[in-house]
């Protein structure tokens, strides 16, 4: 049998929407992919948010756009930082040993300026590493800690550049090409110039929407028919259907009782996160006795230090009980496994191939697989199922990898 050129993408697909579609036709025509496999986040985002969304369905979305085979990322790395989720992404992409190009969107499009600022944040140079520290000490956060880093080491007033270390997508582009250095992999990287509203954007406009604008026009909006031109139509059906089945669509704010409740009884135990340090469970705690919304606690909460997404990370990390495994050590470490959520026939044929070429286990029965980064998924699931009813907390165990014919 010929190998197939084949590409693997990095996704949430939270939802899935003219963006994702647009990177999706772009990578088959930029590394004339012949198969397409999408490494996806659960329930759980690396916003720090649970998904709109179960997994299940998103993966539906993902084969309806013409993914061939979707591979779970476990939540301990997809609710992590850039840093960890990317390496905990590629790690399982590179593990698999038949994937030729890993393709991510970008702000700035333009791989060789990617590739060169991801090689100065892998080898750290003396120089940078002091500007970096310097930053820190003066109670910034490590992401723009590291921009004025890089700005300065690299001498540069471009507001161009600064614009590149600033936009989420650069930064997950960065850890992209610095966890195929550190894994020494033989993968390809290609960026795809992100296009339409910027990653935060809640703008409801003709043209790209981000998964921002759509995530809060569901909350906001119980007639959703206003998104039918501005999704892709197999996305905007779905979630169509769902709405006119009474699908409990989960939005971050729905973690706040569940989470007040656990920090009031087990405060003593946040502590145990690897990113919870100065005192930072003591300011979360005052919070949440002055908050009676969960915006309103993280709005408390964050400063120049902690972002609104790293505090949203950390209270779904509690909320789930990473508190309870060893986290340091399992976000440092290559992924695993790989979870098969759903696959076609062209899919198959990418299993196919894996299978007689991985380094690692590919999981479609969870009873198969005995690894705590399973363990904590499992919980992910439980913890879930309080937010939509329609996710039960054996769902794991019920549920088969779909078939898209």
């Amino acid at each position: 049998m010929i190998k197939i050129n084949i590409s693997a993408i990095v996704a949430e697909y939270n939802p899935l929407h003219l963006g994702h579609k647009y990177q999706i036709s772009e990578t088959i025509k930029e590394a004339e992919a012949e198969g397409l496999i999408a490494v996806m986040s659960g329930n759980f985002t690396q916003r720090g948010n649970p998904s709109l969304i179960d997994k299940w369905n998103r993966t539906k979305m993902a084969l309806n756009a013409g993914i061939d085979l979707v591979i779970e990322l476990p939540c301990v790395y997809s609710l992590s930082s850039a840093e960890f989720f990317s390496f905990g992404a590629v790690s399982l992409i590179n593990g698999l040993n038949v994937v030729d190009h890993l393709s991510f969107g970008s702000e700035c499009g333009d791989i060789e300026i990617i590739t060169q600022i991801a090689n100065i944040i892998a080898t750290e140079p003396e120089e940078y590493k002091i500007l970096l520290k310097k930053y820190l000490k003066e109670g910034l956060s490590f992401p723009l800690s590291r921009s004025k880093a890089l700005i300065t080491y690299m001498n540069s007033k471009d507001i161009f550049i600064k614009d590149i270390l600033n936009s989420s997508n650069n930064i997950l582009a960065f850890e992209y090409c610095r966890a195929l250095n550190k894994l020494k992999s033989s993968i390809k990287p290609l960026t795809i110039k992100r296009i339409g509203e910027d990653y935060n954007s809640d703008k409801i406009s003709q043209g790209f929407l981000s998964a921002t604008g759509i995530r809060n026009y569901i909350r906001s909006n119980t007639d959703i028919t206003k998104l039918e031109k501005l999704l892709p139509e197999y996305s905007y059906k779905l979630i169509k259907d769902l709405s006119d089945n009474s699908y409990d669509f989960v939005f971050e704010r729905d973690i706040y009782p569940f989470l007040k409740y656990k920090i009031l009884t087990d405060f003593n135990n946040i502590n145990k996160l690897p990113d919870i340090r100065e005192g930072l469970e003591n300011r979360i705690y005052e919070s949440l006795l002055k908050s009676s919304s969960y915006e309103e606690l993280i709005n408390t909460i964050k400063n120049k230090r902690y972002t609104y997404t790293r505090i949203s990370r950390i209270l779904c990390q509690f909320f789930i009980g990473f508190e309870n495994h060893d986290i340091k050590n399992l976000r440092t470490a290559p992924c695993p496994y790989g979870r098969i959520l759903g696959f076609n026939d062209k899919g198959r044929r990418i299993l196919k191939e894996i299978k007689k070429n991985s380094n690692i286990p590919l999981i479609t029965k969870v009873k198969e697989c005995h690894s705590e980064v399973m363990d904590i998924e499992l919980q992910s699931t439980k913890a879930y199922s309080l937010l939509n009813k329609n996710v039960g907390p054996i769902e794991d165990y019920i549920r088969k990898p779909i078939y898209w014919k």
